[in-house]
This record gives C-alpha cells, structure tokens and sequence, in this order.
C-alpha cells in the first residue's frame, strides 16, 4: 500500500549515478532544508521514463517558482548505478537518479510503489516536506506519464 499524504516518508539511502550516496533526511530541516519531490519510474531509457525526466530536467528551474533552491528532484528506479551513469550522460540530467537495484526495489517497496509482477516500480511521485512529511502524490501505471504541472503546483502550495 502506497504512503499517504500525512504520512512521514520513509528514510533511506541509496547511491546515485555516480555512486554518492544519498540521503532523503539530508533534505530535512537542519540539514538542507529543501523540500523534495521523489520521482519512482520503471526503467532507464525506456521511452515515457525518458519523456518524464527529460521535461523534469527541462523544467527543474520551474518546479519552485523559478528559485532552484526550495526543492530536490531525487529521481529512483531499480536500474544499476552504471545503467544509471550512461542515461544520465546521454540525457544530461542534472539532479540524481538513485539505484534502487539492491535490495531489489526495496525502497520502492516501502512507498508501496512496487509492482512485485514485473519486479520495477510503477510511476510514484512524492512531494516531501523539509519535515519529512508527505504533502503530495500520484501513484500511475506504468505506460501513464505523469504531469509536471501537478508537481508545480503542490510545491507551490507548500
């Protein structure tokens, strides 16, 4: 079952594409204190993951009022940190993408965003709070991209 708004988001630890890794309660108040919008996607180079991510990285300065400060894209999939290497070269993004790859969808599944059939995480959004607190979601199936705009707007109401 997916968290819930309200809900304090699980912390975790996961390395990104350049095997750095990663803290969500780095991103609490006291420590960066940004607000974190956490992007779950399927698989690397697959087609609508590479839509979403690329309007992302199109649109990050956007996503909190053109500040570029006040949140965190930290983008999550169950591909390894090399797979994850070569997309974000080609892709040039620059926010991390964590690899979820061991234990296998581990924190996927603690977002209740693992899809156990297909052993990848559906399209889960979470906007986290400097708090650690939930404050937004979409939970899609994997062919459903999701809206950017939705996630500009849940921030903007933060």
């Amino acid at each position: 079952m997916a968290l819930e708004v309200g809900d304090g988001a699980p912390d975790f630890e996961l390395k990104d594409h350049h095997g750095t890794p990663v803290r969500l309660s780095d991103y609490r108040a006291g420590g960066q204190g940004r607000n974190v919008v956490l992007v779950f996607y399927p698989l690397a180079f697959s087609g609508v993951c590479t839509g979403e991510l690329c309007q992302i990285r199109d649109e990050l300065s956007t996503l909190d009022g053109g500040s570029g400060d006040k949140a965190q894209v930290l983008a999550v999939s169950v591909d390894s940190m090399f797979t994850l290497r070569a997309w974000a070269d080609q892709e040039k993004y620059q926010f991390p993408l964590l690899s979820d790859f061991w234990p296998h969808g581990g924190t996927a599944r603690r977002y209740g965003v693992f899809d156990e059939d297909r052993g990848v995480a559906l399209r889960g959004t979470f906007i986290i709070d400097t708090e650690g607190v939930v404050r937004w979601k979409v939970v899609n199936a994997i062919p459903d991209a999701r809206d950017i705009g939705e996630y500009r707007k849940a921030l903007a109401d933060l």
